[in-house]
């Protein structure tokens, strides 16, 4: 369940990424983050600390739609994942 949650969570932080047009390195910088730590996440090696989600959140809030269809493709996966 766990393995089946980072890859989501890893997918979205690369589509969010290459949306706003970041790289990792300046994606890192937004959030306060290291390179290597994005990188990791992307690979799904582990997950964003609670805090580094909210800020993820707050980016796709700020993007309008498309935020809002990332939002409701990954995260709504992810929560699915923990009802079951």
């Amino acid at each position: 369940m766990e393995l089946e949650k980072s890859i989501k969570i890893a997918d979205l932080i690369r589509e969010l990424r290459q949306q706003l047009n970041l790289s990792q390195k300046k994606f890192a910088a937004r959030l306060g983050v290291s390179v290597r730590t994005v990188n990791r996440w992307e690979k799904g090696y582990v997950v964003p600390s609670q805090m580094a989600l909210k800020l993820i959140e707050e980016m796709l809030e700020k993007m309008g739609e498309s935020g809002k269809r990332l939002i409701k493709e990954y995260l709504s996966k992810i929560q699915q994942g923990e009802d079951s």
